[in-house]
């Protein structure tokens, strides 16, 4: 916030960007856990300090179920 606005004080541009995105984030992480067939509630491993993050990050690179799954059917597979 310093460098842009050249203020100093509480990091008023950062809060609001982390909030802004917040939401989507946590929506993107749901969809990307469905797509596993796993359920959305597997996103609250964010909570878990350092090791939930990367463990998140990690089910969300993985590769989603081939076909359909209890969620809907597959986004990749041709209609």
């Amino acid at each position: 916030d310093s460098a842009t606005f050249g203020v100093s004080g509480p990091p008023l541009f950062g809060l609001v960007f982390g909030l802004a995105i917040l939401l989507p984030s946590i929506t993107v992480a749901v969809r990307r856990l469905h797509d596993r067939d796993m359920s959305g509630w597997w996103a609250l491993l964010w909570l878990v300090p350092i090791v939930g993050g990367l463990i998140l990050l990690v089910l969300c690179a993985l590769e989603g179920t081939k076909g359909p799954n209890r969620f809907g059917p597959d986004p990749l597979s041709a209609p």
